[in-house]
């Protein structure tokens, strides 16, 4: 029986939690791990410092990112801000006004990426802060209705807080890759100092190594993390946006539309992919089914969002 739309918000909503629960245990692995070699090295026991400093650290990483990292996304990919006098462009800003009402958000700012490849993102630190990019060529290739169903989709990630939420992850798993770094950086600097010291016995030899194989994992499974909630989020947006318009047919058209055009979206760059319609690299990845692919995919499988777009449409 295929879900509804509501089921469908529901288990993604839930899924999603389970993986930022998942990147704040990285931050803690990464940081008990630090305070372990610490005092088997010698320190006395004391406040866990290297984890409340890990955990200060993505915080603060995500915070500076949600005050202006929407503005660098935007400029990265040459958006311009869309032109009332262009036709084309005004139906745009229609579309637009008419899925903030139905969402009961404020108007985002739209602008334009000069790209002829179908695709579209929104970004921004939420409701109050957004903006959607659409690209040249998905206005130039989708009729009203399915330029609809897309701007519903990306009004659906600010409706949903997406644009926070990616932005927050992409922090996080920046941060992680960063402790990583420098945790691997301090093992070759004080490697000769934890050798000289036999302080911590048994327990230190195993904080010691739960420390080397995160340093080693963390920037693998955060990105793992990442991309399963990118994955998550496209899911939840396909049925909010299938909610505003009353239309998933017209999501799924579109969709249909944006994965004809198999050339990879040159103005938007790798680390922005999560935030787009669909996978601009245009991987072949996105498109397969099995543990890698649902593992190292930004995307659902767009086949696959088509049919649980039809399935709520109730369309065989």
């Amino acid at each position: 029986m295929p879900l509804n739309l509501y089921d469908q918000q529901r288990r993604n909503i839930a899924n999603t939690r389970v993986f930022i629960a998942g990147f704040v245990l990285l931050l803690v692995v990464l940081g008990l791990g630090a305070d372990g070699v610490l005092y088997a090295g010698g320190a006395s026991p004391g406040l866990p410092i290297a984890t409340l400093g890990a955990l200060c650290f993505g915080g603060f990483s995500a915070f500076w990112s949600l005050h202006g990292g929407d503005r660098a996304v935007l400029e990265s990919t040459h958006a311009r801000p869309l032109d009332p006098a262009n036709p084309r462009e005004r139906v745009l800003d229609n579309v637009v006004e008419e899925m903030a009402i139905a969402g009961g958000l404020p108007k985002p700012a739209v602008f334009v990426i000069p790209d002829s490849d179908p695709n579209a993102f929104a970004t921004g630190s939420g409701p109050e802060r957004s903006s959607i990019a659409v690209t040249q060529g998905l206005l130039d290739t989708l009729d009203r209705e399915e330029l609809q169903g897309v701007v519903s989709h990306e009004m659906s990630h600010v409706r949903n807080y997406d644009v926070r939420l990616m932005t927050v992850v992409a922090a996080l798993a920046g941060a992680i890759l960063l402790l990583a770094d420098w945790s691997r950086r301090g093992v070759a600097w004080g490697g000769g100092r934890r050798r000289d010291s036999d302080r911590g016995g048994g327990l230190g030899i195993l904080f010691v190594a739960v420390w080397l194989v995160s340093i080693v994992l963390a920037p693998i499974i955060a990105q793992i993390v990442s991309m399963a909630v990118s994955r998550q989020r496209e899911y939840l947006a396909d049925a909010t946006g299938a909610e505003l318009t009353r239309n998933p047919l017209a999501l799924a058209s579109a969709l249909q539309k944006i994965a004809a055009a198999v050339e990879p979206t040159p103005s938007i760059k790798q680390g922005i992919a999560h935030l787009c319609i669909e996978d601009p690299r245009g991987r072949a990845i996105e498109q397969k089914r099995g543990f890698f692919a649902d593992l190292f995919a930004t995307h659902p499988p767009i086949e696959e969002r088509i049919a649980k777009l039809r399935a709520m449409a109730y369309q065989r």
